[in-house]
């Protein structure tokens, strides 16, 4: 054996986690089915934000070392499946990636190896589609010759607080066996490790956290809606809300949510419950609804407030400030500014967009910020990254509409 653990799938989720092993002493092969990426990484060169080429360079002198052979997986005790999975047309996860790893590992499956996938999906993947694919390929037995675990990845990128290292890792085994192994490996470089009753369990704890953030996110945007006709200001009254030491925690409104567990993870639970009980997750759904239409209901703020003023939609010049999912890093995954962009431009208006982290999008890029935010008949805060500061480009704006709620001065219009 040369390697402790080979991660397949070296992105958000994989790259941090082999940070966290090498940093451990571990010895750690990575992954991927993209020759670019190997090479890229192979020469230190990063492609998350999270990590730097400096970061990647140390990884390199620890051990590190990558590869597009799938053959060289039967060279390490753990394979840990860190591979995406985005929504199919079903609205279930698209599982190819899943099972196109789990092929990978399992015709270079070897006794007394551990197989963990951490790629978010619904309760049972692990034992109905991982395992039995392990078995076919291998010959081996799930719990006899081999152990099989999930574990849920739980990366937030752009976190300065927590990082693989420090934030609680659940997992779950086929076994009990399975489950003393994966909590082993995961004790070497991680500071907590929390065990379930199996991988199904494993599984769903990761979708209950991500629904929760959905229903709740979905609560304030809808009371975004009916407090800007109440004229109510819900950005105060989240605040004084949150002086509740108990009972109380508060999420904010926003132009729609991003990324790829808020507006997809909730669904493989919902798709699940209705493919298998024939029933659906009211809740999931409602607030999927709620959620998927804020860019529209942005792009109707933004109209109304140009028509207050006698300015057409069609031919006004709005610019877009962040057009990421998240602020301060790069990652535009399911951002809520690609359908506002889309819904604003069906109404005529002519835009650019601005942001720190993003060099090439959908519309014109201005590298003018100021200048750019004087001459626009609307300027939109979509993401607050922390170069902008709203309050000043709110005094210079013709009109400024804030979906972030960061703004103090009148000048701007809030969500």
């Amino acid at each position: 054996m040369s390697f402790d653990v080979v991660i397949l799938g070296l992105g958000y989720v994989g790259l941090p986690l082999a940070q966290q092993a090498i940093r451990a002493g571990m010895s750690v092969l990575g992954f991927d089915v993209n020759p670019a990426v190997v090479a890229a990484l192979g020469a230190g060169r990063s492609h998350v934000d999270d990590l730097s080429d400096a970061d990647v360079a140390e990884m390199i002198a620890g051990g590190f070392r990558t590869t597009a052979d799938e053959t060289r997986i039967a060279e390490a005790g753990t394979a840990v499946i860190c591979v995406p999975t985005p929504l199919s047309e079903g609205d279930g996860p698209d599982l190819r990636a899943v099972t196109g790893a789990t092929g990978a590992v399992g015709r270079n499956l070897r006794p007394g190896m551990l197989v963990v996938l951490e790629s978010t999906t619904y309760p049972g993947t692990t034992d109905d589609v991982v395992r039995p694919l392990l078995e076919k390929l291998s010959g081996l037995t799930a719990g006899i010759d081999f152990h099989v675990a999930f574990s849920p990845e739980r990366i937030d990128p752009g976190n300065e607080r927590f990082g693989a290292h420090n934030t609680p890792k659940v997992v779950g085994g086929y076994t009990p066996g399975c489950t003393d192994r994966v909590a082993q490996f995961y004790g070497r470089f991680i500071q907590t490790v929390v065990r379930t009753r199996g991988t199904r369990e494993a599984e769903t704890a990761k979708l209950l956290e991500n629904t929760y953030r959905h229903v709740n996110i979905a609560l304030v945007n809808e009371m975004a809606r009916f407090c800007h006709e109440l004229d109510i200001d819900l950005w105060d009254v989240i605040r004084a809300a949150s002086t509740k030491p108990f009972g109380f925690q508060a999420f904010y409104p926003g132009p729609g949510v991003g990324g790829h567990c808020i507006p997809i993870d909730p669904n493989y639970l919902s798709h699940n419950v209705r493919s298998k009980l024939g029933y659906p997750f009211r809740f999931v759904e409602l607030a999927q609804e709620i959620n998927a239409t804020m860019p529209a209901y942005v792009a109707r703020r933004a109209q109304n407030l140009l028509n207050a003023d006698g300015v057409a939609v069609h031919g006004a010049k709005i610019l877009l400030l962040g057009v990421t999912y998240k602020p301060n890093i790069a990652d535009q995954r399911e951002s809520p500014a690609t359908p506002l962009a889309r819904h604003l431009t069906s109404l005529g208006a002519v835009l650019t967009f601005h942001d720190p982290y993003v060099t090439d999008w959908q519309v014109p890029r201005t590298d003018d910020l100021e200048g750019a935010a004087a001459a626009a008949d609307l300027v939109i805060l979509v993401q607050q990254h922390r170069e902008y500061d709203a309050d000043h480009l709110a005094g210079i704006a013709k009109r400024f509409f804030d979906t972030r709620g960061v703004t103090t001065s009148r000048e701007a219009h809030r969500l």
